[in-house]
């Protein structure tokens, strides 16, 4: 592909050299006349529609080389949902194919082979097409991982490697929610809303039918028999009933934990769609409870709702007073019998420490499990010593874990199963 005289070297769509749109626009869509149609918007719209086309059926055509069942009306509903979608968003790309294109399990690993080597290897039928970019987000237990995370120079617009934009993901996952700016506190809002959560669960005393188990079930199996005349010929088994526990949340808002409280909430948020049985409070000199602003499934209409909600937002912080209210208005009725109870706070209590001791000893008799997420737990460059209410609540804790980056909030959804 040659370009003009003043050496522009645009692609099939007017692409220049450093990332620039269909018609010479810029990466922000800023209008230069250097495209092939001299800048005409609407000429270059549809020449780029069609090559996006052409694409996604060149597409098709390397699934049906790979053994994959690719028909037409398949293809144009991938090309309907790509317009719909962004579909420039090699994440929209992907996972429409995947719902479009694939229909049985085992056609999704040579499908992500067909989809990797297709539109990521700079070699590959689609390195021509305007440059696509990888949306930031990190969803567990996913096939294809495209995390991305803050805008960088020129150079990195050309990588579309996933091992180069997953390298700066990960420095995004270890950086504390104090540091980040406000971009990359939205690029890692928009990773949270893509972990799964799996609440902890409980065998019950009760037995359900099961296929094998370690106890018999002599009813079923006598009564089978009496179709063998009393032989009986197949045992049936027993086996533990296994219930979800609760969980419970107790959210620090006060200003001190301003630059973590937005990021808890979110988790909150992502637990309460995982299960049902699930609750949220929120305390900063008195205690909210926030579970029915957390039902929206937008996390920014929760937030917002949950906002509204709670009067003490960046206020003063009395832990012990809180626990307390917690334990005599809901506790005590049954929200916390078996629950595993989450308190993120980072400690520092105005109030009363014997309240707060009397308060944390009440609740560990009820409840399953203490988890206390400190967001300066885990930084071991904190000069400021141990809060007082640390100290006090520290006896009544089952585990404590920091909360003050996404990698740390990673690890408490992978042990969460395990505190059943």
């Amino acid at each position: 592909m040659s370009g003009d005289a003043g050496g522009r070297g645009e692609g099939p769509n007017g692409e220049g050299p450093n990332g620039e749109g269909p018609n010479g626009e810029g990466p922000n869509g800023e209008g230069r006349n250097g495209g092939r149609d001299g800048g005409g918007r609407d000429g270059g719209g549809r020449d780029g529609g069609v090559a996006l086309v052409g694409v996604l059926v060149g597409f098709g055509r390397a699934l049906r080389g790979a053994g994959l069942p690719v028909g037409s009306g398949d293809l144009l509903g991938y090309a309907a949902a790509a317009a719909v979608l962004d579909p420039t968003d090699l994440t929209d790309l992907y996972w429409a194919g995947r719902v479009c294109l694939v229909r049985r399990r085992e056609d999704i690993a040579p499908y992500d082979e067909v989809f990797r080597q297709y539109f990521l290897d700079h070699r590959g039928p689609a390195r021509d097409l305007p440059r696509l970019r990888a949306q930031a987000h990190v969803q567990v237990h996913a096939d294809l991982e495209v995390p991305a995370a803050e805008p960088a120079g020129e150079e990195r617009r050309d990588e579309t490697a996933l091992g180069l934009l997953a390298s700066a993901a990960e420095v995004l996952r270890r950086k504390s929610f104090a540091a980040c700016t406000q971009e990359e506190l939205a690029a890692l809002r928009r990773i949270m809303t893509r972990i799964r959560l799996t609440p902890p669960r409980r065998r019950t005393r009760r037995t359900a039918a099961a296929t094998t188990g370690p106890r018999p079930d002599l009813r079923r199996t006598v009564r089978a028999s009496l179709r063998t005349h009393g032989e009986p010929v197949r045992l049936y088994w027993r086996r533990r009933r296994v219930r979800v526990r609760p969980l419970v949340f107790i959210l620090d808002v006060s200003g001190s934990m301003a630059d973590y409280s937005r990021a808890l909430l979110q988790f909150a948020h992502s637990a309460r769609r995982a299960s049902g049985r699930v609750e949220v409070f929120c305390f900063g000199t008195r205690l909210t409870r926030i579970t029915s602003a957390l039902r929206a499934r937008s996390p920014d209409e929760a937030l917002a709702a949950a906002a509204a909600l709670v009067v003490d937002w960046d206020g003063g912080t009395r832990i012990g007073a809180s626990v307390d209210a917690f334990v005599r208005g809901w506790g005590r009725r049954g929200m916390s019998r078996g629950a595993v109870v989450l308190i993120c706070s980072d400690g520092l209590d105005r109030g009363d420490p014997e309240l707060l001791a009397t308060a944390m000893h009440r609740l560990a008799r009820l409840c399953h499990r203490i988890v206390w997420i400190n967001p300066h737990a885990g930084s071991g460059a904190d000069p400021r010593p141990q809060p007082l209410g640390m100290i006090v609540a520290r006896p009544h804790i089952d585990v404590l874990l920091p909360g003050d980056d996404l990698s740390s909030l990673e690890r408490l959804a992978e042990r969460l199963p395990r505190l059943g």
